[in-house]
């Protein structure tokens, strides 16, 4: 009896879908090509092919287009791979099945005789996968001789990567299903970090949780840091930093590229530009957010200085001055 019941009820979704049209029918059998492992494995393939110098057709697609730091180069002999020695510890991978794109925070060599030797440099990454090839790279380089802090006091950034060991726990574990956001709910949340930071007065909106910790380029940003209001040093929540030691820092935040999208895991990566305006300096940057319940309870961001008013290589010149939303499909 079970199995004629079972039989019946296909037969009931066939000719549903059926009844529904071609388009029903398309939407129920699609499965995105390259599941979160398989996504992860193109960055490994592309790492090692950047180390080797190896342009190889069966990995790239023959127009596949290559920035570095908002550059525009011939993928291939230029950039890190001119000199790029070997893959570094630090391994962060975002897989966006929906998408079809893979983002990475990690680390590779550079100018290293052996592949342990070398320049530590910290690697935000965009792959994104058409016809079984890359198509598009992105990549933001930070090498030891940027300039990754304000007060000059920050470790290179690659080390400072390295030394946290590997993504916290946190990143790791998946949402419940029955929780997990939309991508373009996560998106919108992750984006509230932007909107708040930028012209900020302290009164803005700025969901976080409170157990809410933030690091950039490695550093524990919310360790002893001095308290306006108090005058004295101590540690800092999310929220309150924003209130309270971060106002009319930022004038712009812009070219606001969301890029990645793990929704299993409530994790959004973006690519910005935090622009300073009465000193004209301009922070690249890539950025991760784990965001659970509609507020933001980790960031990750490695960034370093470049030209004021530096295009992602990826926008109009509109979209790049832009602070509107960018969701990159």
């Amino acid at each position: 009896m079970g199995g004629l019941s079972s039989i019946r009820s296909g037969m009931a979704a066939a000719f549903f879908l059926l009844a529904a049209g071609p388009a029903a029918v398309a939407q129920q059998q699609v499965v995105p090509a390259c599941q979160r492992t398989c996504l992860e494995s193109w960055v490994d393939r592309y790492l090692a092919a950047m180390r080797d110098a190896d342009v190889d057709p069966k990995l790239f697609a023959h127009d596949v287009k290559f920035t570095e730091n908002g550059v525009q180069l011939p993928l291939g002999d230029e950039g890190l791979w001119h000199g790029m020695s070997g893959i570094g510890s630090y391994k962060f991978y975002v897989p966006d099945t929906e998408t079809q794109q893979v983002a990475f925070l990690g680390t590779v060599r550079e100018n290293g005789k052996v592949a342990a030797d070398g320049d530590v440099v910290a690697v935000a990454l965009r792959l994104k996968i058409r016809g079984d090839r890359i198509t598009e790279v992105e990549q933001l380089a930070v090498r030891p001789s940027s300039t990754n802090s304000s007060r000059g006091d920050f470790p290179p950034t690659g080390e400072g990567v390295e030394k946290m060991g590997q993504p916290a726990a946190l990143f790791r574990a998946s949402i419940p299903v029955a929780e997990q956001a939309s991508r373009e709910d996560l998106v919108t949340t992750a984006n509230h970090y932007f909107a708040g930071l930028q012209r900020n007065d302290g009164k803005g909106y700025y969901p976080f949780t409170d157990d809410c910790i933030r690091f950039e380029n490695g550093v524990d940003v919310l360790a002893n840091v001095r308290d306006p209001a108090a005058d004295k040093r101590g540690r800092m929540t999310c929220k309150y930093q924003f209130e309270a030691a971060l106002k009319g820092i930022v004038s712009r935040v812009r070219d606001r590229r969301f890029v990645a999208v793990d929704r299993q895991r409530g994790i959004v990566f973006a690519f910005a530009f935090f622009d300073h305006q009465r000193i004209n300096w301009t922070w690249q940057l890539g950025e991760i957010f784990r965001i659970e319940g509609g507020k933001i309870r980790r960031i990750e961001t490695i960034f370093h200085r470049a030209p004021y008013g530096l295009n992602s290589g990826w926008s109009t010149y509109e979209q790049g001055l832009s602070e509107d939303i960018q969701s990159i499909r």
